[in-house]
């Protein structure tokens, strides 16, 4: 699956790939629509239809994963409530041994995460995988998403790497997508990023790792 001979450059989302993305599903997909139902007095239905209606229309933009945008448009204070609720917040099977042997291999390794960075710092907080990286990058930083093209230009000048020589693992399949037209020579998918879900049946058209201690370098 990872041909570890033609890779130098390691690229590692958070939420969904290092992460479970359990965390972030129930806490945008209930946990927010509740806090807003409450705060507006309106049925829980209501709350439902305008934050489903509100996130479709950001969806894959830097909005989407903006904390500060989220909680001006919905009156929230959606870092407070992302803290409040941080004991749910959990590193994948196999994610740590994984990224130790990554860095005994000598690889660089790099964070590539769309996550705001108040919440980059709150997950870093509470799992403490920032040990194993050279570099922590938030799209944020950078004024795009990552499936924005811009992204990838802006983190080769950032941190210069050689894309054909580049791993990224990655649960979004429009962030592949992105990455594969850049020029990432490795874009691997993962097969079960929320662990409350049943695993993906398929990531085409890129290969996808069900269990990390299989793809050890």
């Amino acid at each position: 699956m990872i041909d570890w001979h033609n890779v130098d450059t390691v690229l590692l989302d958070m939420d969904g790939t290092l992460l479970d993305l359990q965390f972030d599903n129930w806490f945008w997909q209930r946990h927010v629509p509740d806090c807003y139902a409450r705060a507006k007095g309106i049925e829980q239905a209501e709350a439902d239809r305008i934050l489903n209606h509100w996130i479709q229309s950001h969806l894959g933009t830097l909005n989407w994963y903006c904390l500060d945008f989220w909680s001006q448009e919905l009156g929230l204070d959606i870092a407070g409530l992302k803290r409040a609720a941080a004991d749910r917040i959990a590193v994948r099977p196999g994610a740590e041994t994984f990224l130790q042997r990554l860095q005994d291999s000598g690889k660089q390794v790099i964070m590539v995460t769309n996550a705001h960075r108040d919440a980059l710092s709150l997950k870093i907080e509470r799992t403490g995988i920032d040990r194993y990286f050279h570099e922590l990058v938030s799209s944020h930083d950078y004024g795009h998403a990552k499936e924005a093209q811009a992204f990838w230009q802006h983190l080769q000048r950032h941190l210069p790497f050689e894309p054909a020589r580049a791993l990224l693992v990655d649960d979004s399949l429009p962030v592949l997508h992105s990455a594969q037209l850049y020029g990432i020579g490795q874009p691997v998918s993962i097969l079960h990023p929320d662990s409350s879900l049943p695993r993906r049946e398929h990531t085409r058209p890129f290969p996808a790792i069900d269990d990390f201690l299989a793809v050890l370098p």
